[in-house]
């Protein structure tokens, strides 16, 4: 019985383990619209292009938001 509790509450902890792993963010510039927006995972496609500087990988979405402010490319339309 001890086994089955154990067993069970792992698998609901490893099935939940990636809800809580979106803890980084990109800001993008879609390649048609040149509209800039945040995602929570890197864009694999080439409709998406990352635009932030170097890079940049943010840890939250406020920051994502604030970063979005400073690209150019996302504050000259």
């Amino acid at each position: 019985m001890m086994l089955k509790m154990a067993t069970a509450a792992l698998m609901v902890a490893a099935l939940s383990l990636p809800a809580f792993a979106a803890d980084e963010f990109y800001v993008v510039q879609d390649v048609k619209t040149k509209k800039c927006t945040i995602v929570d995972k890197k864009p694999m496609d080439a409709s998406m292009t990352v635009v932030s500087p170097s890079g940049t990988i943010y840890k939250t979405r406020t920051e994502a938001e604030s970063g979005m402010k400073t690209v150019k490319v996302c504050t000259s339309n």
